[in-house]
């Protein structure tokens, strides 16, 4: 029982310690306004993550899931940075807070739709304002992944402008392409969800907040999990993220399919999925259709679609195999061009 516990819990909610890298060179950002048309815009939150301070020959945005934030990837990313650097190849992994996640909830300006298309206009107006190169790699966990198939989809459409360039890689981890049907889970998430809006938007500390979680039946992992996104405001606790355009992006991830991206993939772009062994997220005739792109490869008119399965675990894969995660990553990471 506490082993299928467990495996629910990894499987429905995304979460990662907080672990510091010394060693590396880490850098954060707080959104600042930039002018255009006379209007002040703000852009998303994310820290940066190098092996050294010295020049960086490309760069990679990661991006986490619901209710997570960039931090939850600060671990894997460091370890991914300082493998790639072995090859000779210097990346700056850019670990991004998703519009109502993490240090962008408090961000005014990003208005609604909370939706896919939304989330990854965003991701655009983060390259232009800060003036960077356009990232050669994107990778999505879950709800991010999604984000990053409709960023490249947008692109591709030309809705960034002409100097938007097209990533030459996506890594898709463990997000299913399609609609995702709410029968096709056991519906952790959206009882979680569920509780947190019955819950007032001032609460009287974390404990009590994991204390109801339990008397709820959520597992004791869960509800810890739910107390560490809370924040201390006064005499109470509130949420780190925006619980309610939270809901609407999941829904949005739900409901968006990108199956006609990966059937005909811009050209020089290669989309790597990466299917988690003990996931329930993938059924047999999804599997079937990747595996038949899959065998389709690179064709002149267009990218590929690559599948790898990462042995013993479950949808939290950067932290139920990450030694694993790495071994296929970065064998397969992109070269500087």
């Amino acid at each position: 029982m506490e082993k299928t516990l467990k495996a629910s819990l990894r499987s429905r909610l995304l979460f990662s310690t907080h672990f510091s890298v010394p060693w590396l060179l880490l850098s954060r950002s707080t959104p600042s306004p930039r002018r255009q048309d006379s209007r002040s815009i703000e852009t998303l939150a994310y820290e940066e993550v190098r092996p050294s301070e010295g020049p960086y020959n490309s760069t990679a945005f990661v991006l986490h899931g619901l209710l997570g934030s960039g931090r939850n990837w600060k671990s894997f990313s460091r370890n991914l940075a300082l493998e790639l650097q072995k090859r000779s190849s210097v990346w700056r992994m850019v670990l991004v807070d998703l519009r109502n996640h993490g240090r962008s909830a408090g961000i005014k300006g990003l208005d609604p739709p909370h939706d896919m298309g939304n989330a990854a206009r965003d991701l655009a107006n983060l390259v232009k304002f800060r003036e960077w190169a356009w990232p050669e790699v994107i990778v999505g966990h879950s709800m991010g992944g999604k984000v990053a198939l409709e960023f490249v989809a947008s692109c591709a459409r030309g809705d960034y402008g002409e100097s938007a360039v097209l990533p030459k890689q996506l890594w898709v981890l463990d997000s299913v392409p399609g609609e995702v049907k709410s029968d096709a889970s056991d519906g952790e998430v959206e009882k979680v969800l569920h509780t947190l809006k019955s819950l007032p938007s001032s609460l009287p500390s974390r404990q009590w907040v994991v204390d109801h979680m339990l008397s709820l039946g959520f597992s004791k992992s869960l509800s810890e999990w739910i107390g560490s996104n809370l924040k201390k405001e006064g005499e109470h606790v509130t949420w780190t993220f925006n619980l309610q355009a939270a809901i609407d992006m999941f829904n949005s991830y739900r409901e968006t399919s990108y199956w006609s991206l990966l059937e005909h993939p811009p050209k020089g772009l290669e989309i790597a999925i990466v299917q988690a062994e003990n996931s329930d997220r993938w059924q047999g005739d999804v599997l079937q259709k990747l595996e038949g792109l899959c065998r389709k490869g690179e064709t002149a008119g267009g990218g590929k679609v690559s599948l790898h399965v990462l042995p013993k675990s479950g949808h939290w894969v950067h932290v139920d195999n990450p030694k694993g995660l790495l071994e296929i990553m970065t064998p397969n990471f992109i070269s500087r061009a």
